[in-house]
């Protein structure tokens, strides 16, 4: 049947010519369905080729991103060159510039090598553990080091897996005899065993006592405290889920799903969020104790970061909260969270302490001394100035070069007393520290003097930020156990600002005191190279069945190494 035949029929006449003709209506129907087939193809065709097409456009708009990304960091790169080239040709060259002293070219390579190392330096790593920093060695000779050095893995007192592996022809061809050992070659590698979710069972068999000598009843041993009672949750699993949300950055909805996929366990985050609620409502008391501990000190290096929150108050939008950081230098860090960047949350935390603290310009610190100016003093921070100098340097600013140069050497003053008792530091620094801050507060003072110093510059901002700092700057020369800068905390900081990078966010304002306590407590365990991992599962262990009274066994400051298990 070919369907041209039916062309200027009417529909009805059409259905009866298809109804008189079976055979017909079948071959119709067979080349509709082949025309169905042909284009279906054709259309699959045209999807595969769109879908190529959008890979390769894919692929090409991650290319250019990257190559956007490297242009930019040889612009940067480029613009710090010309800087440099430009101060060393203003210096050797300029209508008012003197031949150099040998003292001021090595000052001048030495100012010129600490930018290029600033401008390229990555952000500073957390300072893990509470040790003496080490005299600084040469820069060159620490590269060639670097160079020449291997990197070998570091040996480790792992359980040892051997495997010996016998020749094919360890038996004579002839005589079958053994032949006679003369050594042996070991290679050595590093194996991984993959963790493993298991299910265990505390069985408590029941007795009864049915003798007559006796009173008669059922006899069952106690069941041990547990870390979450009428709950699945056994330790192991606890510090996993802790270390791996806030030590390792994971998402809970990450954590559900390599549960669910290599382990083929289903634990729904909700669920996860509630065992951390109540294990950080554990740990409260060990939390409270690092802070009375750090109160004590009457020295504290204060600082605080900014974290999304999802509050169901704020519609369209995350709100913003903030963890506030407090910590020693030589003890725990200590971290609160707050709804907001006010004063009211410092206030309320420090309303007992009495001392110094030392913090950037926020104006919310200074606020808070002058509440209380006989019993709380403040100090400022060198490298939040020096950062300021650093910036007007890159963009071609002599006299930023040479206050860079001074507060070089009011750091290698701190490089060479940083073995010395508090005591001698605090000498050393009053001996040779106050003429370097007396030149540079002079000079200063003659920049912002002069009307050619534009206030809205870099150079304008750096000179205006140091004078108004001066007095908390040098504040630091009262006491050896003072630092010269706020750098320990702010590395602090660092932790948690990696972490929102994954989690983006927390759940709720109600979660946020719990991120601030199991962040206190590993960051505390950092400080002083003590194991997070370790660490929870003794204080967890022991938490349930310990009084209050005794919790301060299990602070970070007094905490030791359980004994190994007997096998």
């Amino acid at each position: 049947m070919n369907p041209e035949s039916f062309q200027g029929q009417s529909p009805e006449e059409w259905l009866k010519g298809l109804a008189s003709d079976p055979a017909g209506l079948a071959a119709y129907a067979r080349h509709l369905q082949e025309q169905l087939t042909q284009k279906d193809q054709e259309l699959a065709a045209l999807l595969q080729e769109a879908q190529r097409r959008e890979q390769e456009l894919l692929q090409r708009q991650r290319e250019m991103a990257e190559q956007q990304e490297q242009l930019v960091r040889q612009e940067q790169l480029l613009a710090e060159a010309r800087a440099y080239i430009a101060e060393l040709k203003r210096q050797l060259f300029g209508p008012k510039a003197d031949k150099l002293s040998p003292e001021q070219e090595e000052q001048l390579r030495q100012v010129t090598g600490d930018l290029q190392e600033h401008a390229q330096r990555p952000p500073p790593v957390s300072q893990e553990v509470l040790e003496p920093e080490l005299p600084p060695k040469d820069k060159e000779k620490l590269k060639r080091e670097a160079r020449s050095r291997r990197h070998h893995l570091p040996p480790v007192q792992l359980e040892l897996q051997r495997v010996v592996l016998e020749p094919d022809d360890k038996l004579c061809g002839a005589c079958q005899g053994p032949g006679r050992q003369i050594g042996q070659e070991i290679t050595t590698e590093y194996e991984y065993v993959a963790a493993k979710l298991v299910c265990k069972e505390t069985v408590r068999p029941k007795y009864v006592h049915e003798c007559a000598c006796g009173p008669q009843g059922v006899s069952i041993a106690p069941l041990p405290p547990r870390l979450v009672p009428q709950s699945k949750l056994g330790l192991g699993l606890a510090v996993y889920i802790l270390l791996s949300r806030f030590d390792d950055h994971l998402a809970y909805y990450t954590l559900e799903r390599i549960f669910r996929e290599r382990h083929g366990v289903i634990i729904p985050r909700q669920q996860m969020v509630q065992w951390v609620e109540k294990i950080a409502f554990l740990l409260l008391a060990i939390y409270e104790g690092i802070w009375q501990e750090l109160q004590a000190t009457g020295y504290l290096q204060v600082d605080e970061t900014p974290v999304k929150v999802l509050d169901p108050e704020v519609k369209g939008k995350a709100a913003t909260g903030y963890l506030w950081f407090y910590s020693h230098p030589q003890a725990d860090v200590f971290l609160e969270f707050c709804g907001g960047r006010g004063r009211e949350g410092p206030q309320k935390r420090l309303r007992q302490f009495t001392g110094t603290i030392q913090t950037d310009a926020y104006a919310v610190y200074d606020s808070l001394r002058r509440d209380r100016p006989r019993v709380l003093k403040r100090l400022a921070c060198l490298a939040h100035v020096r950062r300021r100098w650093y910036k007007a340097a890159e963009e071609s600013c002599a006299e930023a070069s040479w206050f860079i140069g001074q507060i070089r050497q009011l750091y290698l003053i701190e490089d060479q007393t940083c073995e010395l008792s508090a005591d001698e530091r605090r000498a050393v620094r009053r001996q040779k520290a106050p003429a370097l801050w007396r030149a540079m507060k002079r000079r200063a003072l003659e920049l912002r003097a002069n009307p050619r110093l534009l206030p809205k510059s870099s150079l304008g901002k750096a000179v205006n930020y140091f004078l108004k700092e001066y007095t908390a700057l040098v504040g630091y020369l009262r006491d050896g156990n003072f630092r010269i800068d706020n750098n320990l905390v702010e590395n602090d900081v660092r932790v948690p600002a990696v972490g929102r990078r994954r989690w983006l966010f927390i759940g709720h304002p109600d979660a946020g005191w719990r991120s601030a306590v199991i962040y206190t407590i590993i960051q505390s365990c950092r400080r002083r190279g003590i194991n997070p991992q370790d660490y929870l599962t003794d204080v967890l262990s022991r938490l349930p069945s310990m009084k209050n009274h005794q919790v301060k066994e299990l602070l970070p400051s007094r905490w030791k190494t359980p004994p190994p298990k007997p096998a």
